[in-house]
This record gives structure tokens, C-alpha cells and sequence, in this order.
């Protein structure tokens, strides 16, 4: 049959997204903090109850909507599926002189300026405020160490002594 006689959808095609990808290494377990988790579930709720409606429910030629609305999908998707796969991990008991997933744990590098990281699942890293993946070169080098110990650490800029001055837990 002729193309002449076939009518064609009057809606653009929308651009087709790349996959999101999970940030776990195969085989990795995917931990979140409690409070994690609760950021997760609320970002979910607020994409799903107040953004997605009214994108949903926009013309059909609105593209830029229709744009909109398959991005936060994938995020509803993306979302839905960390929380499906989350290991929730409570707060440290018991230990709370030893680095473990969710420390928030004081350095000073090479005897000079401290800083301050917390061990967080990947979903939950923010660079902004040194919360990083419990996968991160840092946080592999500080796991499992106390309070005084002194630990050698590859970064960017070369070879770093790290010394643990405290460890905290939220609780």
C-alpha cells in the first residue's frame, strides 16, 4: 500500500533517553542509612503524587511535557528499583570506635587540615557534604580502622597519610 494512503501520527516522536544506569558494580549490595532510605521513599512520593500529574495529564503536542514526564519516569523507575534492592543498615551499636558503613569520621591529612566524611550508600552520596559511597577509594581506606590509626591513602594528587581522629554515628 502507498504511503500516500496511510496516515501518520501527528505527534513528534519523542527522543529516546538512554538508560539509567545503577552507579552498584555488579555483585555489590545495594546499603542505605535509614535516613537514606526515608530520602528515597519521599522523593519518590513527591515525583509521583505532585510532578507526575500534571504531566500526565498535558496535551499530546506538548512535547517539552511529554520530555518532562519521560525523564521523572525513569527516575520513578530508577527510585522504585533502589528501593526495591536496598539493604537498609540501622545506625552502629557496640562498636563505636571502629569505621563502619554510616560513620561520619573525622581526619587529618598529612598532620595538617581535618575534614570530615560520612559512609554512605550510593544513592546517598553528596560531594557537597562529604558524604561519600561506602565503594569510594576513601571510604575503603577508612573502613574497619579507630580512633588514632594512621592510614596511607592513594589520591589524585599522590600518596596522603590519613589519621582518624574521631568516629561518629547518627542514632
Amino acid at each position: 500500500m502507498s504511503k500516500a494512503f496511510v496516515r501518520e501520527s501527528d505527534a513528534p516522536e519523542l527522543p529516546e533517553l538512554p538508560p539509567q544506569v545503577s552507579p552498584l558494580p555488579p555483585g555489590a549490595k545495594n546499603y542505605l542509612t535509614p535516613a537514606g532510605a526515608q530520602r528515597l521513599r519521599d522523593e519518590l512520593a513527591r515525583l509521583a503524587d505532585t510532578e507526575r500529574p500534571p504531566l500526565a495529564a498535558a496535551p499530546a503536542d506538548d512535547i517539552d511535557a511529554k520530555t518532562r514526564l519521560q525523564v521523572l519516569d525513569q527516575r520513578l523507575r530508577y527510585l522504585q528499583a533502589s528501593l526495591r534492592s536496598a539493604e537498609i543498615v540501622p545506625p552502629q551499636e557496640g562498636m563505636p570506635d571502629i569505621v563502619r558503613f554510616g560513620a561520619t569520621v573525622t581526619i587529618r591529612e598529612n598532620g595538617g587540615a581535618e575534614s570530615r566524611y560520612r559512609i554512605v550508600g550510593v544513592d546517598e552520596t553528596d560531594l557537597d557534604r562529604n558524604w561519600v559511597s561506602w565503594l569510594s577509594p576513601i571510604a575503603r581506606a577508612l573502613m574497619q580502622k579507630k580512633v588514632g590509626q594512621r592510614v596511607p591513602f592513594k589520591a589524585p594528587r599522590g600518596q596522603k597519610e590519613l589519621e582518624i581522629v574521631a568516629i561518629e554515628y547518627e542514632g
